[in-house]
């Protein structure tokens, strides 16, 4: 390979892995039926005028294998975490039992596990997407360095490299979805 031009393959992995780790931050809060202390993360609380994440007001625990728990800090966000938790969109109904508010994880039926499903698919759509928009910023790098005089053979070479790393990268996100639609459509 030239001398004079060198790919940070480096920076281009490490942004790819950021895709990844957005992918399974997403999948974390997807609920698959069973209780998870990471399915309340992308909740945000209307707390002393600012939105403020949910294990900030309070602790997050899961006691049983159907049930989260949220013991509040402060007695007065009570209503609010209550109604933050309502307006997530997780599908689930706290039970407020003085500072502490327990959720229950009903069953998933069939239907709510195919529509998660499509949800974990488009999650891993915007991981691919964000993976090849890194392959595309390496090879326009490879290109606008063969118009400062690298060769064709090595222009190949480079491209080869941010193609195969990226391949590695988008089988990771597959491996990842396949993963988690088996975990929703579990029983």
């Amino acid at each position: 390979m030239s001398d004079e031009f060198q790919l940070d393959m480096s920076d281009l992995e490490r942004r790819m892995d950021g895709a990844l780790a957005a992918l399974r931050t997403e999948f974390a809060s997807l609920r698959t039926g069973r209780a998870s202390a990471s399915m309340l993360e992308p909740v945000m609380v209307e707390a002393y005028g600012q939105r403020t994440p949910i294990n900030q007001v309070g602790t997050v625990n899961v006691p049983e294998p159907r049930m989260v728990t949220v013991n509040v800090w402060d007695k007065s966000l009570v209503s609010k975490v209550e109604k933050a938790i309502r307006e997530s969109g997780l599908g689930i109904n706290p039970q407020t039992n003085g500072t502490i508010i327990m959720l229950p994880i009903p069953e998933l039926n069939e239907e709510r596990r195919r529509e998660l499903g499509k949800v974990a698919g488009q999650y891993a759509e915007s991981a691919r997407v964000a993976i090849r928009n890194v392959r595309r910023d390496g090879m326009e790098q490879i290109r606008k360095a063969k118009s400062d005089n690298l060769s064709e053979d090595d222009q190949k070479l480079w491209e080869n490299e941010v193609q195969e790393l990226t391949d590695r990268m988008i089988a990771a996100v597959d491996s990842h979805l396949e993963t988690k639609q088996a975990e929703i459509m579990q029983v």
